[in-house]
């Protein structure tokens, strides 16, 4: 059984500590470890995706819509990539990929083009138009992480970076297994 979690650094307890303190009253039988680092994630993930919603909002883009162009801006500009490549780096299923483009490409944000060395495939890249409105945001998205981490110090942030990447590569192994 795990103890109750004393009051943190800044003196407050959060929502999640109410829980477990409940789940504990009601099921003393049960170790509600796990639920504590699991809630968390959920609810900081929540906050997190309103964050980047008013980000975006004053350009009228959507997260998955920003999702894919970021993943084309972080590419090499001349080759573009392939929906497949664009797949797996903005972290999608292929399944929605064809009428995302598709939206973006009516846009003006994106453009499809024959690839050089197979005219079978497509490469996928931004149009100028597409590459500013990524630059425009990308800056206000890497201070609004940075500022949702202040309550953390440095090494604590890098901590809980190693952490996190260490869980993330359990879970996407068991996922791939």
């Amino acid at each position: 059984m795990t103890p109750e979690p004393k009051e943190t650094r800044t003196g407050s307890r959060d929502a999640v500590d109410d829980m477990l303190a409940q789940w504990r009253e009601e099921r003393p039988d049960l170790d509600p470890t796990g639920m504590a680092v699991v809630l968390r994630v959920g609810l900081l993930a929540g906050v997190f995706a309103d964050r980047l919603k008013d980000i975006l909002a004053p350009a009228g883009l959507a997260p998955w819509e920003y999702d894919v162009l970021s993943a084309l801006r972080r590419s090499d500009p001349r080759r573009g990539l392939s929906p497949t490549e664009l797949c797996r780096s903005a972290q999608l299923t292929s399944g929605a990929m064809t009428h995302r483009l598709d939206r973006l490409e009516e846009r003006g944000l994106v453009r499809r083009r024959t690839a050089r060395d197979d005219r079978r495939g497509v490469r996928v890249s931004l149009t100028p138009r597409g590459r500013r409105l990524v630059d425009g945001i990308v800056g206000a998205r890497m201070a609004d992480a940075a500022e949702s981490l202040g309550a953390l110090g440095r090494v604590e942030t890098r901590e809980l970076t190693r952490l996190l990447r260490r869980l993330s590569a359990s879970l996407e192994g068991e996922a791939e297994g």
